[in-house]
């Protein structure tokens, strides 16, 4: 089975939560426990949050999210058009964060590397960001005794 969504919505803090929910609702397709879903939840928010807050800090422009369900597997993309980072490493250090003004703790990429399998970023000044986030659903297998 392949299914796959694209999101596109505006990079207003009040959508992060209905990113983090569609992308949730769409993995149920995968049979995920609880734990699985919140994980999903959390890493998605974060990518999200990051986009619009740290991709757009000076304007109203677009977040695309796109899912893609194969198998057993949750792909993510969080892309952004907006200012771009330069150093990718740096920007995934714990408590790092390019905007200290705002109180932000810079735990978003270790929350992401937490809960995903595979986090991945690509990024360039001037041109955007992608979050790239992979998750193996084990289908209910931890909630099972041998």
């Amino acid at each position: 089975m392949k299914n796959e969504m694209t999101l596109a919505f505006d990079s207003r803090s009040e959508n992060e939560g209905f990113a983090r929910v569609a992308v949730a609702a769409f993995v149920t397709q995968l049979n995920p426990t609880l734990e699985e879903v919140a994980d999903i939840r959390t890493a998605v928010s974060e990518a999200v949050t990051n986009a619009i807050i740290h991709g757009y800090p000076d304007g109203i422009h677009t977040v695309v999210v796109r899912a893609l369900l194969s198998e057993d597997t949750i792909e993510v993309w969080v892309t952004d058009e907006g200012v771009g980072m330069e150093d990718i490493k740096q920007a995934m250090e714990p408590l790092y964060t390019s905007r200290p003004e705002l109180e932000r703790s810079g735990m978003g990429f270790m929350f992401m590397e937490a809960f995903m399998d595979q986090v991945e970023v690509q990024s360039a000044p001037g041109v955007g960001t992608t979050v790239y986030m992979k998750k193996t659903i084990r289908q209910g297998e931890a909630g099972q005794e041998g």
